[in-house]
């Protein structure tokens, strides 16, 4: 893994060099757009409005509009925030795991130690193990200044950034529910017989056993275009397990009871 980051996370008096590695990454197959008629590669170009120009990056700024008016901001604007090229994380707050709201979760980077000693960063990692808190910290990155946790996994610091406050939407949809209360009641049988399905559910949750079977299939699609050509039997490819839904029915109304006797029976038999 290459770095994305380096600076420092600032514990009170305490300086703690690292460098950032990303977390995780996309296993999403990319694809390019091609022209349906010959297959040639479609570009899209940056050509100015008022001259007609072809533009290149080097030349692009940023232009924010309000009120029928627009301010133009540089590279220069950018880098004279405050923020813009601060490379620490500092920690602002100790708290509870629990009050952070799941909602408010972005993207994970591991932090390693950086320099000739990790005294240091082995001293936060074990404050962090032994406190049963996390660290709530403020950092920038990519000209952005951001929220962040720090926790311990697997012995290793792990930074995850987190929205603001005012980036959570507020619930906002009372109206979906109008008319549903005073008629829809849940019975004992039907609560109790939910909770059976949901403890014929439970386990240790298991990351490793679930795969993204549509990325799979693409790959497997992708491999057999690339073996035959232009042209692709699919049927002969996938066979009728490919053709799914034929017995769907998105009008069928299913008894709760019935539905949830059946998932329990279908539980007890698998198990």
């Amino acid at each position: 893994m290459r770095a994305i980051w380096s600076g420092s996370v600032t514990f009170g008096l305490v300086n703690v060099p690292v460098k950032a590695f990303g977390a995780t990454e996309d296993h999403d197959l990319s694809f390019h757009q091609v022209h349906d008629k010959d297959g040639g590669r479609i570009h899209y170009e940056r050509r100015c409005e008022v001259c007609g120009e072809k533009v290149e990056y080097k030349h692009i700024d940023k232009a924010f509009e309000e009120d029928g008016d627009t301010v133009v901001l540089t590279d220069d604007d950018f880098a004279s925030l405050p923020e813009a090229d601060n490379d620490e994380i500092e920690v602002v707050q100790f708290v509870p795991s629990d009050q952070i709201d799941p909602l408010m979760l972005e993207k994970s980077y591991y932090l390693a130690p950086e320099g000739k000693t990790p005294k240091s960063y082995l001293l936060l990692r074990q404050t962090l193990a032994d406190s049963d808190l996390i660290a709530v910290v403020r950092f920038a990155l990519r000209q952005k200044t951001r929220l962040g946790v720090l926790r311990v996994v697997n012995k290793v610091i792990v930074l995850q950034g987190l929205m603001w406050a005012d980036e959570v939407r507020e619930l906002d949809f009372d109206g979906e529910f109008k008319g549903t209360k005073s008629r829809a009641k849940i019975g004992d049988k039907e609560l109790k017989l939910s909770k059976q399905l949901v403890e014929s559910y439970a386990s240790d949750f298991t990351p490793d056993e679930f795969h993204d079977d549509y990325q799979a299939e693409l790959r497997k699609l992708i491999d057999a275009k690339f073996e035959q050509g232009d042209t692709l039997d699919t049927d002969a490819t996938f066979g009728e397990e490919g053709n799914s839904d034929e017995d769907g029915d998105d009008d069928n109304v299913v008894d709760l009871m019935e539905a949830l006797k059946a998932s329990l029976d279908k539980r007890g038999k698998s198990a």
